[in-house]
C-alpha cells in the first residue's frame, strides 16, 4: 500500500532519470513527494473596481467602475450561470486576473498557499463545490 494521497504514482524522469510525483487525475506532476494534507482547486472570476489593491488588468489599463458596479457585473454573471453559461467561458473573457486564460482556474493548494478569502472559503467545504460569491 502505498503512502501517498489517492491519485499519485511514482515515475521515474527520462531526462533527469530521478523519480518524480504524477497525479493520474489530474497530470499534475512534482519533485517533491505530495502531502495527503487537503486540498481543493479553486476558480474565480475577478471583477476589480477602482479601489482594488491594483485597479488594473490585461483587459483594462485604468480600472474606474465603482465596488457596487462590480458586484453587480459579478450578479449578472451569477444569473448568466444559473441559467446554464459555462463558468470557464465567462472567467475567459471577463476576469481582470490572469488565471482567465485557463478559465479562471487557479489550480491545486493546500492551507497557507493561497489568499486568505479564498482558503477560508475553499477549504471549509471540504471537496464539495462552493458557488458562494465573494464580494
Amino acid at each position: 500500500m502505498s503512502d501517498l494521497p489517492e491519485g499519485w504514482v511514482v515515475k521515474v524522469s527520462k531526462t533527469h532519470g530521478k523519480e518524480y510525483f504524477y497525479n493520474v487525475n489530474t497530470q499534475e506532476s512534482t519533485w517533491e513527494k505530495p502531502s495527503s494534507a487537503a486540498k481543493v482547486r479553486a476558480s474565480h472570476l475577478l471583477v476589480k473596481h477602482r479601489d482594488s489593491r491594483r485597479p488594473s488588468s490585461w483587459r483594462e489599463q485604468n480600472i474606474t467602475r465603482t465596488k457596487e458596479e462590480a458586484v453587480e457585473i459579478l450578479k449578472g454573471f451569477i444569473k448568466q450561470i444559473e441559467s446554464g453559461a459555462s463558468f470557464s467561458e465567462l472567467a475567459s473573457v471577463n476576469s481582470d486576473c490572469s488565471s482567465a486564460k485557463k478559465g479562471g482556474d487557479l489550480g491545486f493548494f493546500g492551507r497557507g498557499q493561497n489568499a486568505e478569502a479564498i482558503r477560508r472559503g475553499g477549504l471549509r467545504t471540504s471537496g464539495q463545490r462552493n458557488e458562494w460569491p465573494r464580494f
